[in-house]
Order: C-alpha cells, then sequence, then structure tokens
C-alpha cells in the first residue's frame, strides 16, 4: 500500500469515527431541550393582534395576522450597561418586576429565578430581565450588591433601573403585568408576582406567577420547547407542511 493509499484509508477512518461522535452529541443536546408530552403544542400569542392583508403560495389574497411585540425600551443594569429591546432580539427572554427590599413575593421570584438562571446559564439564547419598580432606591450600586448577594450572573440576567414612568409604562403597556391605572407617579406602585415568557421575536408566549414552583417548572418547559422549535421547527410551523394541509395533503 502507497503512502497516497494509506492517506485515503487514514482519513475513512477519522470520518467513521468522527462523524458518529459529532452526530450524538447534536442530537443528545437536542434531546436536553426537547419538549415534554405537556408542552408539546404551540404556545399561545398573547397581546392585540391587527389583522393584515397578505398573499399566500400561491399569490392569493388572504387576511393575516400581525402580532403585538415588546415596545422599544432603554435601561440601565447592574454593571451600568445600556439594555434595549435589541438586547432581547434573538432570545428567548422571561422578565419580570420587583424591587431590593421587598420582604413578601420577591425574595421566593428571586429564588425560583435562580433555579432558572441555573438551567440555562451556558445558553446564550436565554435571557431573564428583571425590572425594579422602585428606581429612586435601587440605583446601580444597590442592583449590583442585590446581584452579588444573589449570586446573579450578569451574562444571563439582568436588574433594570431607569425612569420610573418609562418602567411602569413597560410594566401596563408593554408587558400587560397589571390591570392597575397609574401614570408611575410618586403615589404610583406596581406589586406583582407575574413571570412574562416573550420569544426571540419579542412576542408575549405566556404568564406564570413566580411564587409557584409548579408554575416556573412548566415555564421552564415552556423555554426549552422555543428554543427546540427554533432549531427544528414544530411541525404546524412548516410551511411545508402548511402548503400540503392547504391542498388537503395532510394528516
Amino acid at each position: 500500500m502507497n503512502n497516497k493509499e494509506k492517506s485515503g484509508c487514514l482519513v475513512a477512518l477519522i470520518v467513521v469515527i468522527i462523524f458518529p461522535v459529532i452526530f450524538f452529541l447534536f442530537f443528545d443536546n437536542l434531546q436536553k431541550h426537547r419538549p415534554t408530552l405537556e408542552t408539546d403544542k404551540c404556545l399561545p400569542i398573547y397581546g392585540p393582534k391587527e389583522p393584515f392583508q397578505s398573499k399566500d403560495y400561491k399569490g392569493r389574497n388572504v387576511i393575516d395576522t400581525a402580532y403585538f411585540k415588546i415596545p422599544d425600551f432603554s435601561f440601565i443594569n447592574q454593571n451600568g450597561d445600556t439594555i434595549t429591546q435589541e438586547t432581547m432580539n434573538g432570545k428567548v427572554t422571561v422578565v419580570d418586576f420587583f424591587f431590593t427590599t421587598c420582604k413578601s413575593i420577591c425574595i421566593d421570584m428571586t429564588s425560583n429565578l435562580k433555579t432558572v438562571q441555573e438551567k440555562f446559564v451556558t445558553d446564550r439564547d436565554v435571557l431573564i430581565l428583571s425590572h425594579t419598580v422602585d428606581p429612586e432606591t435601587d440605583s446601580v450600586k444597590q442592583l449590583f450588591k442585590y446581584a452579588v448577594e444573589n449570586e446573579i450572573n450578569s451574562k444571563v440576567w439582568c436588574l433594570l433601573t431607569g425612569d420610573k414612568k418609562e418602567i411602569y409604562k413597560q410594566a401596563r403597556q408593554g408587558y400587560f403585568v397589571t390591570a392597575t391605572q397609574g401614570d408611575g407617579g410618586p403615589s404610583d406602585f406596581i406589586h406583582d408576582q407575574t413571570f412574562v415568557l416573550v420569544d426571540k421575536s419579542r412576542r408575549i408566549r405566556g404568564y406564570y406567577n413566580g411564587t409557584d414552583k409548579k408554575e416556573v417548572d412548566q415555564m421552564i418547559k415552556d423555554i426549552k420547547m422555543l428554543l427546540v422549535s427554533y432549531i427544528v421547527p414544530l411541525k404546524e410551523n412548516d410551511p411545508k407542511y402548511k402548503k400540503k394541509l392547504a391542498e388537503g395533503q395532510g394528516e
């Protein structure tokens, strides 16, 4: 056997050994994010919806739906960095509203978000945004102290402060976490235990009680389902399947 043949055999041997390993690692990672039976379905899309006219794959006029997206914003995190709506793009985001001196529901909310952080600490596609509802007290310095005390990783979890009126407007009109009316003035106060799940397109996909571990566990499953839907599109989101269904060829 000459050198050329030996090189060819070596390459073939490497391919035979390496490819199965890569294949296994990819699908092993996929299985970690695989939705369970309870979440193997499309999550609803919350918020106002507006119909608009578009064309289907055959060029026919059809009525489609424009879904609500989280409005633009600009706040400051515990490191003094500016966080905007652009930070959310391409990420599945969990949102809540809290304050660092809270001695009631915020304790359980923070504890449960620490569980979420632990589950997705190495996943760059997951983000947590916690907005203070008491920005006068919760300065950047105070948020940093709170982050250190609670072992909050700023690469995954941002504690946000800023103008009170803007934070409260975002809570009411951006995430719909409370039905109470207010303008973010001195006497206005929001105290709510809701976790909001937002997809990579900044659409609201779920509401959960942040003090209830069972609901938080369900949210974690729903996060995994959203993540896997971007890797392997769910059948009902597959354009080819939609086309077959429209032609009467679906299952």
